[in-house]
């Protein structure tokens, strides 16, 4: 879970700046588009373009915008075909990574991917070789400023969750998959303010990083992040604290 969350509280710090605000609508413009083609239009019976959908809306991205996205998926509107496609990897140290991608070319993604970790130590894995490292878990992130660790733990409970942590200023409620809606809606129904929720891959082991692995490792999660074609990326990863802030901070 480390992994996870720590990078989690580092894409929310960054996303403050113009560049990569512009970077999370496109990709929340992308999930909406895939999320109505695949499951239609309707938020009350697609589960994935509501989730896609409250993502949009928490980013403050305007309604005409999710608008015409879900009617692009539907095909109301002319747009791009995107192919969904999971890559597996290696980081430094043999991390496990997946690298969930949405593109209109297949061959020129993974020839960018397979660059890029290259670059930062990395390696292009086989299809299976990680994945099964990788449990599909709901995730819901609260800023730990917002509310008592006792009472959110109380409540995500009472609602389903499996367990939560705390970890990089913010707690992280885990659920099942199939009870991921129940939980987010009871936090919210309290008023609590919800920082990130998806549905995660979530590492069930994690490989402790330190010195040039750890700061390798960090890079190329950042250099991923910010391909164009790259919705989302799992690690399992372990770095302390202190190292991520300040890599956080350059």
């Amino acid at each position: 879970m480390s992994g996870h969350s720590k990078w989690s509280t580092i894409k929310r710090k960054k996303g403050k700046t113009d560049a990569a605000r512009g970077r999370m609508f496109t990709r929340l413009i992308k999930e909406i588009t895939i999320s109505a083609r695949n499951g239609g239009g309707d938020t009350d019976i697609n589960p994935r373009l509501r989730t896609a959908v409250q993502a949009a809306k928490a980013a403050n991205m305007p309604a005409d915008n999710i608008k015409k996205a879900i009617q692009r998926g539907t095909g109301e509107l002319p747009g791009v075909n995107y192919e969904e496609v999971q890559y597996e990897a290696y980081g430094p140290s043999g991390v496990a990574i997946l690298i969930n991608s949405l593109t209109d070319n297949r061959n020129r993604t993974v020839a960018e991917i397979r660059h890029l970790l290259g670059r930062h130590g990395g390696n292009m894995g086989e299809a299976g070789c990680v994945n099964w490292m990788f449990t599909k878990q709901g995730v819901i992130e609260i800023e730990s400023s917002a509310v008592a660790e006792d009472h959110l733990f109380e409540i995500a409970l009472e609602a389903g969750a499996s367990d939560m942590k705390s970890e990089g200023g913010a707690y992280a409620i885990i659920t099942p998959a199939p009870d991921f809606e129940t939980v987010r809606a009871a936090v919210a129904e309290k008023g609590i303010p919800i920082a990130d929720a998806e549905l995660a891959m979530v590492p069930q082991s994690s490989v402790s990083l330190e010195g040039k692995d750890a700061e390798a490792m960090l890079r190329l999660m950042d250099a991923l992040e910010e391909h164009e074609d790259v919705q989302n990326v799992y690690a399992n990863f372990d770095i302390d604290d202190a190292l991520i802030e300040q890599f956080n901070a350059e």
